[in-house]
């Protein structure tokens, strides 16, 4: 396994996609160690990792995303938010934190929350009076929120790697997004009281109203696709077509979406998703060498000589998961430690379930975590700030981030409530 990790190591270095140095460092490793026989399969097994339904998920979310994002959706978010929060002191750092988990349940992905929101909050935070360099922490730490409301393209994949129900990952993830973004609106709104941030005029109730209708469609997709999918009336491949029907539907009725723009949602997803799943297809071959290998084995067996306790077990998976998120994406941490991951859940015999988010909110926790945390660098450019600055901004929201965390880990019923009143 020297090899494996040398060779991935080096392509990294070099600056080769991670997709590439992983599929490379597999089946390099599997020439040098005498299995070239079996290195031959593995355009096969890259095959045979996406040929699964399932993931049909994948591009059908990212389009309805895509579309809602093209249609001024996001705009009509920021408005909606508000309308809500948009009075109190600092109000737009407080809109910025609910647009957020608003436009979570839209995407599912926390890169392309933070592009889209960052170029409208941060410009207007700063015309508020707001530093900039802590308007682009907020967006960037408050986009983690993302992957975590469903529907979620990482819960997705790691479904897809693990076997776990998708259907009960996605309803798993909101009680841990409510906290997150509960935790940073308490945060924003004592910040906006310590430094004393200005109060924005209070939206008129003609206008709150207006703002509300003409979001509301937005805001009740999440809520169709929980339905859909826990009430037996559609699956979740199902419930993504439905989502994207849906978005064309309520673009063209609000006469929001054009053919154009219909195109240039249907080229990002095609971008989106061809990324993704490369990178799932190479997971294959990741998992095959680490079975060949029998890495898990290996792994848990270590773990099991230093220590037998599940809560030392726990901590040690979690500050694993946490470093490996400061320097790679989600995706790429899943396809690594799959299946490390699965022989430590049965280690400590955590539900697959409340695991599945906690290792979920673990990696894209990393998403906004120095040194390589990708989100911090997008919001720096959006703001033009250094990323030193935007960096110790953030530090407190992401220690909010790993408070939630740590209660996810340690509290079951945090995430096992819902799905447990709304079985499969």
């Amino acid at each position: 396994m020297t090899a494996f990790f040398g060779i991935f190591a080096l392509l990294l270095a070099s600056g080769t996609p991670i997709a590439l140095a992983l599929g490379i460092g597999g089946a390099a490793y599997l020439w040098m160690s005498g299995n070239w026989m079996l290195a031959l399969a593995l355009p096969q097994r890259m095959m045979a990792g996406i040929d699964q339904f399932v993931l049909l998920t994948i591009p059908l979310f990212i389009l309805a995303g895509a579309l809602m994002n093209v249609g001024g959706l996001t705009d009509r978010i920021v408005v909606f938010a508000r309308a809500m929060v948009g009075h109190r002191q600092g109000g737009m750092s407080s809109v910025t934190v609910l647009s957020s988990g608003f436009f979570a349940g839209i995407s599912g992905s926390a890169t392309a929350e933070a592009s889209a929101l960052g170029s409208i909050l941060i410009p207007t935070m700063r015309r508020q009076g707001i530093p900039p360099a802590y308007a682009a922490a907020l967006v960037g730490v408050s986009s983690i929120m993302g992957p975590i409301i469903p529907p979620s393209l990482t819960m997705i994949v790691y479904g897809v790697l693990s076997g776990a129900s998708i259907g009960q990952l996605f309803i798993a993830g909101v009680v841990p997004g409510i906290l997150l973004a509960a935790g940073l609106l308490i945060y924003a709104s004592w910040r906006a009281r310590r430094d004393g941030f200005p109060v924005t005029e209070r939206m008129g109730w003609a206008d709150r109203r207006r703002a509300t209708l003409r979001t509301l469609p937005a805001l009740i997709l999440p809520l169709i696709i929980l339905v859909g999918i826990k009430g037996g009336i559609f699956t979740t491949t199902e419930a993504a077509a439905v989502a994207v029907v849906y978005a064309i539907i309520v673009g063209f009725l609000y006469r929001d979406l054009t053919p154009g723009k219909v195109w240039e949602a249907a080229i990002a997803t095609g971008i989106a998703s061809a990324a993704i799943l490369f990178i799932t297809a190479v997971a294959n071959i990741v998992a095959f060498v680490f079975t060949l290998e029998q890495v898990p084995t290996m792994v848990a067996g270590g773990i099991a000589s230093i220590t037998e306790n599940p809560w030392l077990i726990l901590l040690m998976l979690n500050v694993l998961l946490l470093v490996l998120g400061m320097f790679l994406e989600p995706i790429s941490i899943l396809i690594l430690t799959m299946p490390v991951l699965l022989a430590l859940r049965q280690l400590i015999g955590m539900d697959p379930v409340q695991f599945g988010t906690m290792v979920v909110l673990n990696v894209v926790i990393g998403m906004a975590t120095p040194p390589v945390g990708i989100l911090l660098f997008i919001v720096s450019g959006t703001s033009q700030q250094p990323v030193t600055a935007v960096i110790r901004e953030a530090l407190p929201l992401i220690g909010i981030a790993l408070a939630v965390l740590m209660l996810i880990a340690l509290i079951p019923q945090l995430t096992l409530l819902l799905p447990t009143l709304f079985p499969s």
